[in-house]
């Protein structure tokens, strides 16, 4: 291959990396408001999102932006598979032999990436989904016995303890709901910090491993914080071993 041609591919490989980081950078943040808009939904009061269904303005406008903003993310997901898809041919190129190593690890950190957006993408959804269900499944409840009482008029104590003990029952639901999703969230997130770290980590041992004197200091590093940590720990020790004497004293 001559070497216009590896300079113009090169250049095409460039302009890919930076469409997949372009890319990256809009899920990122199109997640994040998707993810504030479902939990704005979720976290709602009950009569607030019984309003919101009553006025035809309020409640499209909220499900016209989840499935507006469903529809982008979807589209931005198809776009970096493309992306990626374009990034594989360019790997496969006879041109690319001579660094191909490198081009293959750039292009598996990017698929990973992609991987942990899908993946956080359909789990928010799917959670927001399932969360919309059973608070519709419990409005339908509420408007039920509301219905009721406004036929029957029954406004006996025992009514009313009960309607209370209910709304009591599905705020307590409402908050353990919130508090799951929370949890789902900071696990996704630990995840995915966790896959970027143990690339780091990789790319890190790989550098030791070609560059000796790298390993070796790092070597040392590790030896002298074990040091500091037993030194630690004998003086936390002694300590508290003298504190001990001396309060028993």
């Amino acid at each position: 291959m001559s070497t216009t041609n590896m300079a113009g591919s090169n250049n095409y490989w460039e302009d890919l990396r930076k469409q997949a980081r372009q890319l990256e950078n809009e899920l990122d943040l199109k997640l994040v408001s998707f993810s504030k808009l479902c939990t704005s939904y979720t976290s709602s009061s009950p009569d607030q999102r019984m309003r919101d269904s009553r006025s035809d303005s309020l409640g499209s406008s909220h499900d016209n932006s989840l499935v507006a903003m469903t529809t982008e993310l979807d589209q931005l997901l198809a776009n970096l598979t493309a992306v990626n898809d374009k990034m594989a041919e360019c790997t496969s190129t006879p041109g690319a032999s001579s660094h191909n190593a490198g081009l293959m690890h750039t292009l598996q950190r990017h698929r990973d990436i992609l991987q942990d957006y899908t993946h956080e993408f359909h789990k928010i959804k799917s959670n927001f989904y399932s969360l919309r269900e059973r608070e519709d499944l419990l409005g339908s409840v509420h408007r039920d016995i509301e219905s009721y009482k406004s036929s029957s008029g029954v406004n006996n104590r025992r009514t009313e303890l009960f309607l209370k003990e209910h709304e009591h029952l599905r705020n307590s639901d409402s908050h353990i709901d919130n508090a799951i999703s929370i949890a789902m969230a900071t696990k996704e997130n630990i995840t995915f910090q966790r896959g970027m770290l143990k690339s780091i980590q990789t790319r890190v041992t790989t550098l030791a491993n070609r560059f000796p004197t790298i390993n070796s200091l790092i070597q040392k590093i590790n030896l002298r914080k074990r040091r500091d940590s037993i030194i630690l720990g004998v003086v936390i020790g002694v300590c508290t071993i003298l504190l001990l004497l001396y309060t028993f004293q």
